[in-house]
């Protein structure tokens, strides 16, 4: 029995399961939420571009829809996960499903332009197939928070992988369903394509259940808010008590009023500036480089999403839209069974290196995409492309969650997923005209361009960036291994084990010392 389970058992440790078992429930609970909130936007990357373009909308709206959701996500993330750790991680994580519930709804009964468009800025739809939004950045600082330097890059690395599992049965799902709905008498293409978003909206649901029997554990600890509040010194306390009375104002008679009232959009500046002031300086040094280099990849993704890819191959090569969900569902399969890896391989040659070296061939399919003219050459690179792509997602989260601080991982990786998002927004609507003017290609060409670009600026800059300092680490590089540094940890236990288990071994050094002092 025990030859029939090695298989297993060291799957089972080599892969990373085990630490999701350490970890625990709350692990569990987010990583499947984030599976069927993936299968969801699965289902809108294969379909949302071609809904529009059944409504007979032109390209140049489509991309313009895909821009000003973005921009409408960038808002939503700001507003909600600044205030997560102040609120409560989970019922920002509620929130968040019931307006992913209330937009799917909307998609589902609606075809005009602007419902839809204002279903999309105000409520949660991913025009991409990406997790943009509030959910990521607060379910990634979750996580960072539960794990440990040891275990983390594994969890995050299911956490990616079963979000792309989601995506591809989404996809394949969506397809056969489409393919199904339409033989039957009675029904058009785009009441097919509104049954779909009954499903999205069935995975709000199920999303915001799955938030519900999260545990205490998921909020920010109380020592970790007190070591945020507290100034660092006398003179922040100074600044502190400066700036709460420049804020208030008093009559005549000496009677103090709050601060003056400001718009929406100051309100949220200021609540985005203030967290941005509470990220220590060293950690914005590093993050700075980080967010320029994300933003140029953001622009790429942003020009090229999956919906649009969809769109693309529909346009140019007219298969099925069951056959167009298999090569989706495909792509995204490679990506899920390759994402497996990404813990593993991240041990075993650094977070860095995993992230630069898994995404410059998916790049480069990237950057060809547009030249073939042939169905099933684009469709090769497509599986390349998606295959490769999520490996780098779980090292990047844990390399962020490695260089900052724990009290400042919420602010940080919400910070990030709004730049992105941002960064992103510009894509779409180029595409949209390049594509009104058959010149689709090009952006497929750009896009390839910026994320080499990325790659290798991220290789330059960060190489050899420390990690886990702010966790009791060892300050490493990030080219070294973890199971080097674990080991060198270990070793060096074994070392003060061993020293302080020598028979008044204290004693003795302290009487070498003396004897030495009395020679001089």
């Amino acid at each position: 029995m025990s030859a029939l389970l090695k298989p297993f058992t060291w799957f089972y440790h080599a892969f990373g399961l085990v630490s999701i078992q350490d970890t625990g429930r709350n692990a569990y609970l987010i990583i499947l939420a984030r599976a069927c909130r993936m299968f969801a936007y699965g289902t809108n990357s294969l379909i949302l571009a071609l809904f529009f373009a059944e409504l007979q909308f032109s390209d140049y709206r489509i991309g313009l829809f895909m821009t000003l959701t973005l921009l409408g996500d960038v808002f939503l993330s700001l507003g909600l996960t600044l205030i997560a750790d102040r609120y409560g991680r989970r019922k920002i994580l509620f929130g968040g499903s019931f307006l992913m519930v209330l937009s799917g709804a909307t998609f589902a009964v609606f075809e005009n332009f602007w419902i839809l468009l204002f279903a999309a800025v105000v409520g949660v739809v991913s025009a991409t197939g990406g997790d943009f939004g509030p959910f990521r950045a607060i379910e990634e600082s979750i996580l960072s928070q539960l794990t440990t330097p040891r275990t983390r890059s594994d969890v995050l690395a299911w956490y990616v992988t079963t979000s792309t599992v989601g995506s591809a049965i989404g996809s394949e799902a969506s397809g056969r369903i489409i393919h199904a709905l339409q033989s039957i008498d009675g029904w058009r293409l785009v009441d097919a394509y509104h049954a779909l978003f009954w499903i999205y909206t069935a995975m709000g649901v199920v999303n915001a259940l799955l938030v519900l029997l999260l545990t205490d554990a998921c909020e920010m600890q109380a020592s970790d808010k007190e070591y945020a509040q507290v100034a660092q010194d006398e003179r922040e306390s100074i600044e502190l008590e400066d700036h709460h009375e420049s804020s208030t104002t008093q009559r005549p008679n000496g009677i103090a009023l709050g601060p003056p009232k400001t718009s929406r959009m100051q309100r949220m500046w200021t609540r985005f500036s203030s967290q941005l002031a509470k990220i220590s300086p060293p950690t914005r040094a590093v993050m700075y480089k980080l967010w320029a280099l994300l933003a140029v990849d953001s622009i790429a993704d942003g020009m090229v999403p999956y919906s649009l890819t969809n769109y693309y191959m529909n346009k140019m090569f007219h298969p099925s839209k069951s056959t167009l969900g298999d090569v989706t569902a495909a792509a995204y399969f490679l990506g899920a069974i390759s994402s497996v890896f990404a813990g593993p391989l991240a041990h075993r040659i650094g977070l860095i290196n995993t992230m630069v070296f898994t995404h410059i061939p998916s790049s480069a399919a990237v950057l060809v995409f547009g030249l073939p003219n042939n169905f099933i050459v684009v469709a090769i690179l497509l599986m390349i492309r998606a295959g490769l792509n999520n490996m780098d997602q779980a090292p990047r989260s844990a390399f962020i969650a490695a260089v900052v601080k724990p009290e400042e991982r919420t602010a940080v990786m919400g910070i990030t997923n709004l730049l992105r998002t941002f960064a992103a927004m510009a894509g779409p609507s180029l595409t949209g005209v390049l594509a009104g003017n058959n010149k689709f290609w090009v952006a497929f060409f750009a896009a390839g361009a910026f994320r080499l670009a990325y790659d290798v600026g991220l290789y330059v800059l960060f190489i050899n960036v420390q990690l886990y300092k702010h966790e009791g680490g060892m300050g490493a590089d990030a080219s070294i291994s973890p199971i080097e540094r674990r080991r060198s940890v270990e070793e060096e236990d074994m070392v003060e084990l061993h020293r302080l288990s020598t028979p008044d071994s204290s004693a003795s050094e302290a009487t070498v010392q003396d004897q030495d002092i009395d020679k001089h």
